[in-house]
């Protein structure tokens, strides 16, 4: 008996970057991110900027700490969303993106604000916080799987359980 016969295909595997970043999930990501950065300028220019002038000292310190904070991670996820875009639409190539990438910085970013500080804050800016942090959360995941799935694929190299297999068999095969 020969080894089990395996199913070749002459094709490349499905590159989830290149289908998710032209598919409708990902233009619902942009808008979602685009609308946050909207509404979160809109808040600290308007309504956010005169409930801070009425707080405490203490809690002023923690606002214009938080809203710095959630200005700078709204801007990586602008830069990440906006690159990506760029690539599906072949405004850059798969180098100049790589390139770019590098300078997109999708790091966490650590707070010094207490509990007690963080719901002292003004509860839009709070609701902000939260909504640009499960974003990120996203972006950082879809990122790793975008990363993982841009390296090359591995060649195929010999099947290890149809060679152990084809070994059982010659070692019980009947004798000839």
């Amino acid at each position: 008996m020969h080894e089990p016969d395996v199913v070749k295909l002459d094709i490349d595997p499905v590159r989830f970057g290149q289908n998710f970043v032209g598919s409708e999930a990902f233009k619902a990501l942009f808008q979602e991110g685009m609308e946050l950065i909207e509404e979160t300028a809109a808040y600290l220019d308007g309504a956010g900027r005169e409930e801070s002038r009425r707080l405490p000292r203490e809690e002023s310190v923690a606002y214009a700490s938080e809203s710095m904070r959630l200005t700078t991670r709204l801007m990586q996820i602008a830069s990440w969303l906006l690159l990506q875009r760029a690539l599906a639409e072949g405004e850059i190539t798969p180098d100049q993106a790589q390139t770019e990438k590098a300078r997109v910085r999708l790091n966490s970013h650590d707070t010094t604000t207490t509990l007690r500080e963080y719901e002292a804050l003004p509860a839009r800016l709070r609701e902000l916080i939260g909504l640009a942090t499960r974003l990120h959360a996203r972006i950082l995941h879809l990122e790793r799987l975008l990363s993982e799935t841009e390296a090359p694929p591995r060649p195929q190299g010999v099947n290890p359980v149809a060679a152990q297999l084809g070994m059982l068999q010659r070692a019980f095969a009947p004798a000839e």
